[in-house]
């Protein structure tokens, strides 16, 4: 045990938001039962990569007596991590982030008659498969593309995401709330190395926790070195385009 530089997570101010979970590079965080949690204090540098990332103001850095910090632990940690990428289930309570609170919408006649349409409407569907986890970086479809990353969510808010953002696109989905932030990261980086991708488009909801895809994704542009064009679209819960 040494006195050195900690992490500490308030519980009370932590709503399980989520977006200091890719902030950590050691793997150090995961939501737990709705709450950030520090997996084992050897995995913690105390450098608090994660604090500005906490819109509530939850995580300080305290000195305490713990065990030191582990490099190699952290890299076994991570490896194992990427290995099975892990996936939690969060009740949804009071405490929750918003992506789990319990919703309905009332929708009017008029809202419902709107979307109703008599003509077929085709799929923009060009590859398979489309989650991040199953995608191989050399995958052909990856060369000379426009890149739609969108949160998983997103085609079931969003009425027109075949006609408004996959047309003439390659997509990749997922959630980095649940999956593991890190592998996300590192399989974007290498579908950016590998292939001449000409543009990346992100759309995500508007909860907290989803706008840790778009920071995934500019880190991966940042850590493949290349200069691709980003652009972001962001959902409402309600399922309208939200300006930004």
């Amino acid at each position: 045990m040494v006195l050195r530089s900690i992490i500490r997570i308030d519980e009370e101010k932590c709503t399980g938001c989520g977006l200091c979970v890719p902030a950590c590079a050691e793997g150090a965080l995961k939501i737990i039962n709705g709450k950030a949690k520090l997996v084992s204090d050897k995995y913690c540098d105390g450098l608090g990569a994660c604090l500005g990332e906490c819109p509530e103001g939850a995580i300080t850095i305290e000195e305490r007596e713990t065990e030191e910090f582990n490099e190699e632990a952290v890299k076994e940690h991570l490896k194992a991590e990427q290995t099975v990428p892990v996936v939690h289930h969060h009740p949804a309570n009071h405490h929750s982030c918003p992506s789990a609170k319990v919703m309905h919408f009332e929708r009017n006649r008029t809202e419902k008659e709107a979307v109703t349409t008599p003509e077929k409407r085709e799929s923009m569907l060009s590859q398979w498969p489309v989650q991040l986890t199953l995608l191989p970086p050399t995958a052909p479809f990856f060369e000379n593309a426009d890149l739609l990353i969108a949160a998983d969510c997103v085609p079931f808010a969003y009425a027109n995401f075949h006609s408004d953002f996959l047309r003439d696109k390659t997509v990749v989905i997922g959630c980095p709330k649940l999956d593991n932030a890190e592998f996300y990261k590192e399989k974007l980086t290498e579908i950016f190395k590998r292939s001449n991708i000409r543009s990346v488009t992100v759309v995500n909801m508007e909860v907290p926790c989803c706008f840790g895809l778009y920071r995934l994704v500019k880190e991966a542009l940042d850590s493949s070195e290349k200069n691709i064009t980003l652009k972001q679209e962001i959902i409402s819960i309600k399922g309208d385009k939200i300006s930004h």
